[in-house]
């Protein structure tokens, strides 16, 4: 297990935002992968109010398909469910960027509402707001906190000063930060020590980076990548998926990281939790890079 905060949870957790957007799978095949990912330990669920396809869709289905698939599943309590605020989408598919105070405020009381809880279990801030003081779209987070609408707060795609600002400001309720990183994507290394520093849990968006699933049978297009051809070695060499490997490779990287890949259909979201059981050696670690 590993923590966020002071709450135990498996360590590959599921995003949910694939489930959501353009390119989802009809409801029962969400709802199938939710169950899976469960099934196989996980017990962190990460969405966002803005996780909704754009033109046809409303803010927070993303939410509400976790909370059905939740309410059809039971056991409930023993899952860690995270949101976010302060992004939307445009009708051709683009993304805004809301860090407005009582914009926050209204938006988390909406994600309560739709997740079907009297409190979330972890707000995250999902990106800063270069229109509004960094300060004050966290001063939001802790007016919910006094509130009791969140129990505790992340903040996502920070760098450094960011997260030493969000210490300052929430004290011990900040609990994670949500930055991309990833085999392809390594620049997070600096706000993955200064987690492993604070105790915080560094969850990685995107942990895959574009590496393929289809290596154990020999070499593929992606292995010509450098970024990716130590992944498809190992994996073939372990006879278990490149995709497994990359996750086994971030947990690595210190105790704090739980990452979130995406999924859309149930063996994909086992294949992930795999990851958990799958134990680099030292050698295999040193062919990946640091």
């Amino acid at each position: 297990m590993r923590y966020v905060g002071d709450i135990a949870v498996g360590p590959v957790g599921l995003g949910a935002m694939p489930l959501s957007i353009e390119g989802r799978p009809d409801e029962a095949r969400a709802v199938a992968t939710v169950h899976a990912a469960l099934d196989a330990g996980v017990t962190l669920i990460d969405t966002a109010d803005s996780y909704h396809v754009p033109g046809g869709g409303a803010p927070g289905d993303g939410e509400l398909l976790v909370a059905r698939a939740l309410a059809a599943y039971g056991h409930r309590d023993r899952v860690l469910v995270a949101t976010k605020g302060g992004r939307g989408r445009t009708p051709d598919g683009g993304w805004t960027v809301n860090g407005d105070p009582g914009h926050l405020r209204r938006a988390a009381e909406a994600s309560a509402r739709r997740l079907g809880v009297e409190a979330i279990g972890l707000y995250q801030l999902h990106k800063p707001d270069p229109a509004v003081p960094y300060a004050e779209s966290l001063g939001a987070l802790r007016d919910l906190l006094d509130a009791g609408t969140i129990r505790t707060a992340g903040v996502s795609n920070v760098d450094v000063a960011q997260i030493r600002l969000a210490r300052a400001v929430l004290g011990d309720k900040l609990v994670s930060v949500q930055n991309r990183y990833s085999p392809a994507v390594r620049d997070g290394e600096p706000e993955l020590a200064l987690c492993t520093e604070l105790g915080l849990a560094f969850l990685p968006w995107s942990p895959l980076g574009g590496i393929s699933r289809s290596a154990l049978d020999g070499p593929s297009a992606r292995e010509a990548d450098p970024r990716f051809g130590a992944f498809h070695r190992v994996a073939r060499e372990r006879g278990v998926s490149p995709q497994r490997v990359a996750l086994a490779w971030a947990l690595a990287r210190s105790p704090v990281v739980v990452p979130i890949p995406g999924a859309s259909r149930p063996e994909t979201a086992r294949d992930s939790a795999g990851a958990a059981e799958l134990v680099l050696d030292e050698r295999e670690l040193a062919l990946l890079g640091p």
